[in-house]
């Protein structure tokens, strides 16, 4: 297991993992979404985690101008789950990010009351 810097190279990988998975992931995958999505990847703060040189999941971060660092996505595939990679990567951002705090914007808050993570906010979608 190895985790590193995000590369461009790594968008396919990461578009296969979201194409298999259930739930909202895949609408990043549509034709329309993927350049936004890649533009997003190359502004943002991400890592992947490889095993045996494939990419089996990621985080993206946005930092908040010195205020926060902020989870948007955090996938690893449901065939290395298990095996701590998602907290192994928020690790990754929090060993970097030592002296910001690190917030991450869940729809799946079991996983993260799970790994020890505590509830401060909610995010609204503001439709006016």
């Amino acid at each position: 297991m190895e985790i590193r810097k995000y590369q461009i190279e790594d968008l396919p990988a990461i578009f296969q993992m979201m194409q298999r998975e259930e739930d909202d992931w895949s609408d990043y995958c549509d034709a329309d979404n993927q350049e936004k999505y890649k533009k997003a990847m190359n502004h943002s703060i991400a890592y992947v985690i490889l095993e045996d040189d494939t990419v089996c999941g990621y985080i993206r971060c946005k930092d908040d101008d010195g205020y926060g660092i902020y989870i948007l996505d955090l996938l690893v595939s449901n065939t290395c789950r298990g095996k701590s990679y998602g907290r192994y990567l928020m690790k990754a951002v929090c060993d970097d990010y030592k002296n910001m705090p690190v917030y991450v914007t869940s729809d799946v808050d079991p996983y993260y009351e799970k790994q020890g993570c505590e509830k401060v906010g909610t995010v609204f979608a503001v439709e006016l």
